[in-house]
């Protein structure tokens, strides 16, 4: 007699952990740098440099990288801009982890300030968090049939699965070149630069994997002229393409991150010489997990017909997917520019950033709260400070609907903004229309008692001759054709058979004739 198997690829979380780093340091002004005269906006953005596992510890070694626009304290106030980094050094407990796992870090700038100290000085604080997790691969034996020369009786149950059919690591690379209109002068330098990865699509079919999405780039120049006049230049640039999966089938469900790992902005000469091609480069790093909803036959019940049949069970630890959901929500608000600060005559550039304050498993699905920060760029039009910048933070409340959610199911949540609209009511207010995207991808993680072995002896001679040759059974409430036979070594087959039955249904006060013996 022998079990039939098949294994379950899956895949789940081995441990995690997450920390706050804060972050404060006074940077110098470069000596190839004006003076500061007054601050405008600041960028950063987290860099890991190394990731290193030893026994429930975890080092990782990195930096922050900002970037700081201000005005010069020269007698024109000219924007001008400075790049620098605070490098970082943590040990962070994470219990279970050892030195041969492969540990992924989600990394995320929460808070970024810079103060100015001198016109030679600044002082920058931060507030990063990391979340550490290790994922692992494991195979669940599931025993699916029984084979045997003995008669034998077996029942299956159908249990809905998502296995992990592809893993893995791989990158898209976008190459762009654009002219500046006509109207605009010839770039001289570029004092400041945004480059941002908008909502990005996948699509899956036979081994291949297409994406589709938009990079949002702003930059502020100098352009060439007696004037040096100071201009900015906007682009939305859509990009798509298709990436070899092997193994990849239509109908699979994918769960990709997507990020910028590297950029780069050179501005190069036209045809005539003149610099006015913007040349981008893009590396974008895809993390792919690619998952196959399945539906599989496995054993629940076994007994044996002339012998006894011990069915060994244990308990297997299943994943299925619960669903894989989009939602938006709108969000608006007015923002005043701070007293003290200069009116604004024009807007250059704005941008939102989404803050997820918490995530929470609720009765409906997933309950998002935080606030979408919204910053923008402003000329002024005053000669003394020409440009400056005003910000503000709408909070929002937002429930992903997830039927059939529960605490112990497990999630991925992306959170991107789209359609963001700033507009002047007038010189001190702004009017802010947003669209915030949420996806959302839920697993529901349960255990299934799975028969691991079966024990054959043969049958005890008293008890088989205390079994009545031919019984009148009379069903009552929870009996089971199943259940009848096992309790009296016939196969249920047989019961059907002699009783005329069509299905294995019957109900309480239905009479049976069980006749002990192989049909």
């Amino acid at each position: 007699m022998e079990l039939i198997k098949k294994n379950i690829h899956m895949d789940r979380i081995k441990c995690k952990a997450s920390t706050q780093i804060t972050m404060e340091d006074d940077i110098n002004i470069t000596d190839s740098r004006p003076d500061v005269y007054q601050l405008i906006e600041e960028q950063g953005e987290v860099v890991i440099d190394e990731i290193r596992a030893v026994q429930d510890h975890v080092y990782v070694k990195g930096k922050l990288e900002f970037s700081v626009l201000y005005l010069s304290d020269d007698d024109v106030r000219r924007p001008a801009s400075m790049q620098g980094s605070i490098p970082f050094d943590e040990q962070i407990y994470m219990e279970g982890v050892a030195p041969t796992d492969s540990v992924s870090i989600k990394k995320d700038l929460e808070d970024l300030s810079v103060g100015m100290i001198n016109s030679r000085k600044l002082s920058v604080q931060s507030l990063i968090r990391l979340g550490l997790y290790v994922e692992e691969l494991y195979d669940e034996e599931a025993a699916v049939e029984l084979s045997s020369a003995e008669p034998v009786e077996f029942r299956q149950k159908t249990i809905n699965l998502a296995s992990l059919a592809i893993q893995k690591k791989d990158i898209f690379r976008i190459r762009e070149e654009m002219e500046l209109p006509g109207g605009y002068p010839n770039i001289f330098e570029i004092f400041w630069q945004n480059c941002r990865l908008g909502e990005t699509d996948f699509r899956i079919s036979e081994g291949k994997l297409s994406l589709q999405g938009e990079v949002q780039l702003f930059f502020l120049y100098e352009g060439e002229g007696e004037n040096r006049p100071v201009m900015w230049y906007e682009a939305v640039i859509p990009f798509g393409g298709v990436l070899d999966c092997q193994g990849l089938r239509e109908r699979m469900v994918d769960d990709i991150a997507c990020q910028i790992g590297h950029k780069e902005i050179e501005v190069k000469a036209d045809a005539d010489g003149e610099e006015r091609i913007i040349g981008l480069e893009i590396v974008l790093d895809l993390d792919m997990k690619i998952y196959e909803e399945e539906q599989t036959e496995i054993l629940s019940d076994v007994y044996g017909v002339t012998k006894e049949i011990e069915a060994v069970s244990g308990v297997g630890n299943l994943k299925q997917l619960l669903m894989k959901n989009t939602g938006k929500t709108k969000i608006a608000g007015h923002f005043k520019v701070a007293a003290g600060l200069p009116k604004m005559q024009q807007l250059c550039h704005s941008e939102c950033e989404i803050q997820l304050a918490e995530t929470k498993i609720v009765e409906e699905g997933l309950r998002i709260t935080g606030a979408a920060a919204i910053k923008s760029l402003y000329g002024t039009g005053d000669p003394e400070v020409p440009y400056d910048s005003i910000s503000g933070t709408i909070p929002f409340s937002y429930v992903l609907e997830i039927p059939g959610i529960s605490p112990d199911c497990t999630y991925k949540l992306d959170a991107v903004p789209e359609g963001l609209s700033v507009t002047m009511i007038d010189a001190d207010e702004v009017d802010v229309k947003a669209v915030l995207v949420f996806r959302g991808i839920v697993f529901n993680h349960y255990e299934e008692p799975m028969i691991q072995e079966v024990k054959v002896t043969d049958l005890d001679p008293d008890k088989l001759s205390s079994l009545p040759g031919i019984v009148a059974y009379i069903a009552r409430e929870g009996d089971s054709l199943w259940n009848i036979g096992k309790k009296y070594y016939v196969p249920v087959s047989q019961i059907k058979d002699i009783n005329e039955l069509a299905t294995d249904e019957i109900h309480p006060g239905d009479k049976l004739l069980i006749v002990k013996g192989i049909s």
